[in-house]
C-alpha cells in the first residue's frame, strides 16, 4: 500500500511539473516582448526545464528501480517459503507412508498368525 501511495505522489508531482511547463510556455508566447527576446527566453526556459525534467526522471527511475528490487526480494522470499513448504510436505508424506507400511506389516503378521 505504501508503494502505491508513493507512485501516486510521483505521478502527481510529474503532472504538476508538466502543467507548470505548459502554462509557462503559453505565458511566454503571449508576453509583450520582441520575438528575439521571447525566443531567447524560451530557449533558456527550455534548457532549465530539461535539467529539471532530467532530475525528475532520475528520481522516478530510482523509485521504479527500488520498487523492482523490492518486488524481486519479496518474490525470492515467497519462493524460498514455497520450497520449505514443499520439503516439509515431502517429509510428512514419507512419514505417512512409513506409518502405513508399519501398520500393513502388523496386519500381515496378525493375519499370518491367524492362518497358521
Amino acid at each position: 500500500m505504501e508503494d502505491r501511495n508513493n507512485n501516486v505522489a510521483v505521478v502527481g508531482a510529474l503532472m504538476l511539473v508538466a502543467g507548470g511547463i505548459i502554462g509557462a510556455g503559453v505565458a511566454l508566447l503571449y508576453a509583450p516582448q520582441s520575438g528575439r527576446k521571447t525566443r531567447r527566453d524560451i530557449a533558456r526556459y527550455t534548457n532549465k526545464v530539461k535539467r529539471r525534467a532530467g532530475d525528475v526522471i532520475d528520481d522516478f527511475s530510482g523509485s521504479v528501480h527500488d520498487m523492482v528490487e523490492s518486488v524481486g526480494e519479496k518474490a525470492e522470499e515467497i519462493l524460498d517459503k514455497g520450497k520449505d513448504l514443499a520439503y516439509d510436505a515431502k517429509r510428512e508424506l514419507l512419514n505417512v507412508i512409513e506409518d502405513g507400511q508399519q501398520k500393513l506389516e502388523k496386519q500381515k503378521s496378525r493375519l499370518a498368525k491367524l492362518i497358521g
